[in-house]
């Protein structure tokens, strides 16, 4: 079989645009700046969201309760971006990964830093799925995901 080569060409592409959070991000984000990872609790399915959703995905009801979970949790899964790419949130390389905190019933994605991360053996091995991880709160909060600037292998 022959191989068939395909042109290619190289552009950057800027999309800027403004987003409302509305009531209950705006909320959430709030707690990051006061330092604390707040969710929502469904009255009928019991579940705690984080981050908060006005509504639950499962049972399609209205969420009006709020809860505080802790900063610590463990790796569901995880991703090691080794390569750049526009509007990344640090330059690579680095770790995103879905993390399971305490007291919350889905995953939150976010970094997982603090180890070393030169080879990807050593990542395999310092992040096992099941291991736990704790918050690295920013100095400087704005109200934004990376007021939580990291979780860090506990």
């Amino acid at each position: 079989m022959e191989k068939k080569e395909y042109k290619t060409f190289d552009f950057e592409l800027s999309l800027p645009y403004r987003l409302a959070y509305g009531p209950t991000w705006t909320r959430f984000f709030e707690g990051l700046q006061e330092g604390k990872i707040l969710g929502t609790k469904c009255h009928q399915c019991q579940r705690v969201l984080v981050p908060a959703r006005g509504f639950c995905p499962q049972c399609f009801v209205d969420i009006e309760e709020w809860v505080q979970v802790v900063d610590e949790g463990k790796i569901v899964t995880w991703a090691m971006i080794n390569f750049e790419f526009y509007n990344q949130p640090k330059k690579p390389p680095y770790v995103a990964g879905m993390i399971q905190l305490q007291g919350a019933d889905v995953s939150l994605f976010h970094l997982i830093d603090g180890f070393d991360m030169r080879s990807l053996d050593n990542v395999k091995k310092t992040l096992p799925v099941g291991r736990k991880v704790k918050a690295v709160w920013s100095e400087n909060k704005t109200g934004h995901i990376l007021d939580i600037e990291y979780f860090q292998p506990v």
